[in-house]
């Protein structure tokens, strides 16, 4: 797994919010790929209403939401966002895009996120005849792209995040529904939740992701979940992500990743690399003391997992 990247992506000038172009400029002196233009790709999500809508917001550099910031270059950056990720899908790479895309709607725009990156790419994938596993890390629920598969069979979305937190949602019994159900996977980590906590609900619902046999893995790569992240409240430290990646894959043969969150940009950096390392199987660069959970997650945690065993014991071999 290669990063792919461009300097297009800091064009999406959000000023001082947290979801900024430090997060990438941090990441240091990356070598630039010619990117796709995704644009042709968002009709297979998004609604010509709202593709029209940011068009007219960017041009004026105006909110699309209370969270969501735009400028002038904004609709560039997202549409080439997207032709990354879709360009990721093709060669097992990494997407190292901004804006994020997991909160999107097709008509409308949620938490920093204009355009579903991994939605239309998984999309796409579909319309190939691909049986696809979209593996959320990000440690927000992707409610955006939770919604628009909830229905479906050809799509098993396996979501690890905080809750309660933002966007709400997701707890272990919204399990999907009509042919879809039991192919929504939401595991809610309680605040507080540290490495043992994290890599039990990893390794608790990987034989049920092999049970599904997915052609391709698509993951959502949010890097909020570490303990020193400024939106959340997890413990996740970063050899988890390198056991995270280097799980993923040892497991599937076909990976791609795009990025959503992760905030902290002395801290993301060392996730990202680490999480390209272990899927790579190279030696994980960046160590770090390995965390406990505390006592209240943990018996939280358990309960959590109790409950969305249950609901999904009907339809897997769990």
């Amino acid at each position: 797994m290669k990063i792919l990247y461009n300097s297009v992506f800091l064009e999406h000038d959000t000023g001082m919010h947290p979801e900024n172009r430090k997060r990438l400029e941090e990441c240091g002196d990356l070598p630039e790929t010619t990117i796709e233009n995704g644009e042709k790709y968002l009709t297979l999500v998004h609604t010509e209403d709202y593709i029209d809508r940011v068009k007219e917001a960017c041009r004026e550099g105006l909110h699309l939401d209370a969270d969501t910031v735009t400028s002038e270059r904004s609709y560039e950056a997202a549409i080439y966002a997207v032709g990354a990720t879709v360009m990721a899908s093709k060669t097992n790479d990494f997407a190292l895009v901004r804006p994020p895309g997991h909160h999107a709607y097709p008509s409308r725009s949620s938490g920093f996120c204009i355009f579903n990156n991994i939605a239309i790419a998984t999309q796409k994938l579909i319309s190939e005849g691909k049986k696809v596993l979209i593996f959320d890390f990000d440690a927000h629920l992707g409610d955006g792209t939770v919604k628009f598969f909830y229905d479906s069979d050809r799509v098993l979305y396996w979501s690890l995040h905080q809750f309660p937190a933002f966007p709400g949602g997701g707890y272990a019994d919204e399990i999907g529904e009509g042919k879809g159900k039991g192919y929504t996977i939401n595991v809610p980590l309680p605040p507080g939740s540290g490495d043992e906590i994290y890599m039990n609900a990893v390794d608790r619902f990987m034989p049920l992701a092999e049970q599904f046999g997915p052609d391709v893995v698509a993951v959502s790569a949010g890097f909020d979940a570490h303990q020193h992240d400024l939106l959340l409240d997890l413990r996740v430290s970063l050899n988890t992500y390198y056991r995270l990646g280097k799980l993923l894959g040892s497991t599937f043969s076909t990976v791609f990743a795009t990025l959503e969150g992760g905030y902290n940009v002395q801290f993301f950096p060392k996730c990202l690399f680490n999480f390209i390392d272990g899927i790579n199987g190279e030696e994980m660069r960046f160590k770090e003391q390995t965390t406990d959970s505390r006592i209240i997650a943990i018996d939280e945690f358990e309960l959590r997992m109790y409950e969305l065993e249950k609901a999904l014991s009907p339809y897997w071999n769990l």
